[in-house]
This record gives structure tokens, C-alpha cells and sequence, in this order.
């Protein structure tokens, strides 16, 4: 698929028939990539979703997610390089916290590489917020350790302002 056309992209939920696609999708956009059987035990945890972006009939993104409770927590989520900057990511953000919502989730987190800019600006733009960092948590294939910064999203605001209220003093 070349950069300059694209045809519309179009979700689909990750069924267990789409692993090799998805570790396929996995490896374009990570190194390390996770392997089919890596994968295959991810996704057949309880309370774990995920998404697939179709550009027509071509697999360009994926995200998926683990739901417990209140809180889920982004595994993963990555678009193709070669279609990049096109809104995919968000598209796959936007699914991921609609049907958090509709399930009662509260917050999404997430962990990003602090060297992976452009994921960063996505996340910011989508109104994640630093929660925190995990020093040296990513090791890069010449051996250098990144950090991992941790993000956060409040899906359903009577979550943060339940947890405004437990934190008063006196109460």
C-alpha cells in the first residue's frame, strides 16, 4: 500500500482467527515483536479486547486492550509506518474508549517509550496525562534501556471526582 492512497479504514474486533494478523501488524510497528503464541495468551485473557484497522482489505493498525474492573490498560497500539499521521491511531483510541464506557471503565492507562515522540503527542492529544515512569523499563535491540512513561485517561469523570472526594482530609 503505497503512502499517497488509502482506502477508508474500517475497524473490526480481533478475533482469535486474526492472531497472525495481528502479530504480523505487532511486528511492522515493534521490535521486539510479540510472537503467535505471546500473542494467542494475551488475548485469551479474561477481560481482554482488541482491534484490527482495515484499509480496505489490508490490515494497518491494531490495538489491544485489558479490562479489569474500572481500569483497563493499553497492551499495545500501532499503525503501519507507511500510513502513520492519517488519524488511524486515533480512530483505534476512540473504539478503545467507547466501548470502555459503554462497559462501565473508568480509566485507561498505558505505558509509551520515552523516546517515541509521535506516539506521546497522540496520547497528549487524546487527553492522557503523566502518571508516571518506569526507568530503563524498554531495552532496545542495541542493548540501551528507554524508559517508559506512564499515561492516563479519565473515561468517566465521576471516577475522578470520586477519587477528589475519598483524598480529603477529615473524611
Amino acid at each position: 500500500m503505497n503512502k499517497t492512497e488509502l482506502p477508508p479504514v474500517t475497524l473490526q474486533p480481533l478475533g482469535p482467527c486474526d492472531l497472525p494478523v495481528a502479530v504480523a501488524v505487532h511486528a511492522a510497528c515493534f521490535d521486539p515483536a510479540w510472537s503467535e503464541k505471546s500473542m494467542a495468551e494475551i488475548t485469551a485473557m479474561p477481560g481482554t479486547f482488541g482491534f484490527l484497522a482495515m484499509a480496505g482489505a489490508e490490515p494497518v493498525g491494531l490495538a489491544l486492550i485489558l479490562a479489569l474492573g474500572k481500569e483497563a490498560e493499553i497492551l499495545t497500539l500501532g499503525v503501519l509506518p507507511a500510513v502513520r499521521r492519517r488519524g488511524i491511531g486515533r480512530l483505534l483510541l476512540a473504539a478503545c474508549a467507547d466501548r470502555l464506557a459503554r462497559g462501565g471503565g473508568a480509566k485507561l492507562m498505558l505505558e509509551v517509550a520515552q523516546d517515541n515522540v509521535a506516539a506521546q503527542a497522540l496520547y497528549r492529544a487524546t487527553d492522557f496525562v503523566e502518571a508516571g515512569r518506569r526507568v530503563g523499563y524498554y531495552r532496545r535491540a542495541a542493548g540501551t534501556a528507554v524508559d517508559a512513561i506512564l499515561l492516563a485517561r479519565v473515561i468517566d469523570s465521576s471516577l475522578e471526582a470520586n477519587e477528589g472526594d475519598s483524598a480529603k482530609p477529615g473524611q
